[in-house]
């Protein structure tokens, strides 16, 4: 069984229509990216996960526990990390922790937040108020409150949002480190990059419902695998070059032209040297070859007509 499941999720807010049917799976162990650009319906997905709001329609369990029917528990189950570091400017680092520690009434909160503030690498920063701290250290305290209480799910809600890039890459080496020590993680995000690196499957979503899912690789490869790009001579003809890449094409793959460039799909495997040595011997005049696997901004182009980082709308919610 799932950790996370979510069947048929509605959310509506007066005439907007938030989730539209929208199925999730999370397995244990596992990070579960979920990619789409605002206005998609991510955030408000991880609200009725976390027991912040109620769907109007459809079912979702956490740990075999429902999260309408007993919030509670699913509270007990889950850490959540929002848009927005969620920390109190007023007080250190290690009084954030310690106050979150008697929130759930741990034995030892004093010890829990030691051990994660040397975990977060803010152990020298502990007893400093956290309105002095940068974005990246507050965003590194606020997913250490979410593990205080060691949950079986953590929900990181777009984690990156507002970090320098330097900042984003420490996040993302700190997220594959609770990774690899067996976290089980829900990751929402709209940076293309960040769900190819840390997602072990991604389901793409876009005006409220699934579109696609699979991981990185079955996700590109559904949009046709490698594609080769033809620097065109002055004398080359396009035909000549077409009819030359038949045996690598994949079929129904229409070449594209722009200006002195024609990019054909190929399939996955092919390489260059093969590619340059069959131009050759077609007596194809071009100037370069390169071959590209499509990335995931291509995938959501293909999916959605439309690029990830554009604003559709605001969430309702």
């Amino acid at each position: 069984m799932p950790i996370v499941e979510a069947e048929g999720l509605v959310k509506r807010f007066g005439q907007t229509e938030a989730l539209r049917g929208l199925d999730l799976q999370l397995d244990r162990g596992t990070v579960l990216g979920v990619l789409g650009p605002n206005g998609a319906g991510k955030t408000t997905a991880v609200r009725i996960l976390t027991t912040l709001l109620k769907p109007d329609a459809g079912r979702a369990v956490i740990d075999g526990v429902d999260v309408v029917a007993e919030p509670h528990k699913v509270r007990a189950r889950i850490g959540l990390t929002g848009q927005y570091a969620a920390v109190d400017e007023r007080l250190t680092a290690r009084e954030n922790l310690e106050l979150v520690g008697r929130f759930f009434r741990l034995g030892d909160a004093r010890g829990r937040s030691v051990e994660l503030l040397r975990a977060f690498d803010l152990a020298e920063e502990a007893d400093r108020p956290v309105k002095g701290f940068s974005g990246g250290m507050r965003r590194r305290l606020d997913i250490a409150m979410s593990l205080v209480a060691r949950p079986r799910v953590l929900f990181l809600d777009e984690p990156t949002t507002g970090l320098d890039p330097r900042s984003r890459l420490g996040m993302w080496d700190l997220i594959e480190s609770l990774v690899a020590q067996g976290t089980t993680t829900l990751l929402t995000t709209q940076y293309l990059e960040e769900a190819d690196r840390l997602a072990d499957r991604i389901v793409v979503v876009d005006h409220g419902h699934v579109i696609a899912e699979g991981t990185a690789d079955e996700l590109k490869t559904r949009i046709g695998g490698e594609r080769v790009t033809i620097t065109l001579g002055p004398e080359a003809d396009v035909g000549a070059t077409v009819a030359a890449l038949a045996p690598f094409r994949i079929d129904g793959a229409e070449p594209a032209r722009e200006g002195r460039e024609l990019t054909v799909g190929v399939r996955p495997g092919t390489t260059t040297p093969e590619v340059v040595r069959q131009l050759d011997r077609s007596g194809v005049d071009v100037h370069d070859v390169t071959i590209q696997r499509p990335t995931l901004d291509d995938v959501f182009l293909a999916l959605t007509g439309h690029a990830a980082e554009e604003r559709t709308q605001e969430e309702a919610a």
